[in-house]
Formats: structure tokens, C-alpha cells, sequence
């Protein structure tokens, strides 16, 4: 049976809730034929969320990995193409940390692409009449962070890995917070992670269809 590895950070940034790991932690232990999921939580922290993220492969030697993160602001579920080798932090991470222009691997690639099939992800959400679009940036705080961190592991080790990340907007609750930004009920982000997993299982090689943006 292959494990599938799914991963959510604690909340950052004076929140209280983090819907990554609400709705990651919703579907630990959900399995059907072939398959079974395990969530495990990330701190909010450079350095630290990449050891947390590399002893969880470690231990469950996971077929597929999605690291799954909030991005306050975003309006659909954003399936990440690219991840970048720099921290460059726009807030302080929940050790007080604001890296500004380090590598994340010395001497690593510049960048490394989703093994995911993003788009095939992205057609199967919207068929379900969820927003979702594939995102050409991971930003350069914790997210990117972990999410190079985790493609240069699958990169070098030595097990097949599939390995990508996915962006979510706020919950309700926090969007009343912050006037105008946009939400998504969790029962959706929890269904979304649901349909990428299976079709992230279903698919061997990604659809060539449009994906790309102008800005």
C-alpha cells in the first residue's frame, strides 16, 4: 500500500489557524485501494520545517508528498509549478527569523518544477467546481522554503518520489479579519486535497494543456 505524505504549517504570522494544516489534518488516515494518507504539521520556520519534513520521509517513504500551505490573499486553490533556491522573507518566521537573499541549498539549482501533475490537478479541481490555477510562484518565505527543500531531497534520494505543494486561501474566519481578502470553506480545501491525491495517483504523465499567466 503507498503512503501518500501530506503536510500543513502551524499558524504564522499572528493567526490563530493555519487552514493548511486544518484541512491536512482532516484527512490523516483516510485510505482506499492502494493508498493511505499521514498528515504531519510543519513549524513555520526556516530550517526547522525542512528537518521536520525530511525525517517524516524518513519515516513513511512516501509514494507522493504535498506539502500544503495558507496564502492569505489568493482566491483559489493554487497548484505550485516552480520552487526557488532563496529565502527572502517579507515577515518574520515563528522563530523571529527574516532571511533576506540566502540560498536555501548553497550551490543547489536555481530551481526545481513540481513533480505533480499540476495541470491534470488544476482540470480535475475545476470539474468539481473548485477555483484552482496553477501558480508560478511559491513566494520566498516558509512555503518555497519547504517546498525546494523538499523537490532537492526527492531529486537526490533514492526512492521514487513525487513531491509538489499547493497554495490555499484563508478560511472565512480569518478573511473577516481582513476586509476584502479572499476565502474558501474548509469542506472545499479538504475536498480539493482529496481530488488532487487521487488524481495525482491516476496520472502518469501531466496534460499539455494552457496553464500559464501574463503577469
Amino acid at each position: 500500500m503507498k503512503t501518500i505524505l501530506l503536510t500543513g504549517f502551524e499558524p504564522f504570522n499572528q493567526e490563530t489557524i493555519n487552514p493548511a494544516w486544518e484541512a491536512v489534518r482532516a484527512l490523516d488516515g483516510w485510505s482506499e485501494d492502494g493508498f493511505r494518507v499521514v498528515a504531519r504539521q510543519l513549524p513555520c520556520v526556516f530550517g526547522e520545517a525542512n528537518e521536520a519534513m525530511a525525517q517524516a520521509v524518513a519515516e513513511l517513504h512516501p509514494a507522493v508528498v504535498i506539502a500544503v500551505g495558507q496564502a492569505g490573499g489568493r482566491c483559489d486553490l493554487s497548484v505550485e509549478r516552480v520552487a526557488i533556491n532563496v529565502d527572502d522573507a517579507p515577515i518574520r518566521d515563528n522563530r523571529q527569523q527574516q532571511l533576506v537573499d540566502e540560498a536555501i541549498v548553497p550551490g543547489g539549482p536555481a530551481a526545481y518544477f513540481s513533480t505533480l501533475p499540476i495541470k491534470a490537478i488544476v482540470g480535475a479541481l475545476r470539474e468539481a467546481g473548485l477555483p484552482a490555477s496553477v501558480s508560478q510562484t511559491a513566494g520566498t518565505f516558509v512555503c518555497n522554503h519547504v517546498f525546494y527543500g523538499l523537490m532537492h531531497a526527492a531529486a537526490k534520494g533514492r526512492r521514487a518520489m513525487r513531491a509538489g505543494f499547493i497554495h490555499i486561501p484563508y478560511l472565512p474566519q480569518q478573511a473577516a479579519a481582513h476586509p476584502g481578502a479572499a476565502s474558501m470553506a474548509l469542506a472545499d480545501m479538504i475536498e480539493g486535497l482529496r481530488i488532487a491525491v487521487r488524481t495525482t495517483l491516476a496520472t502518469v504523465a501531466d496534460v499539455r494543456v494552457q496553464g500559464g499567466a501574463t503577469q
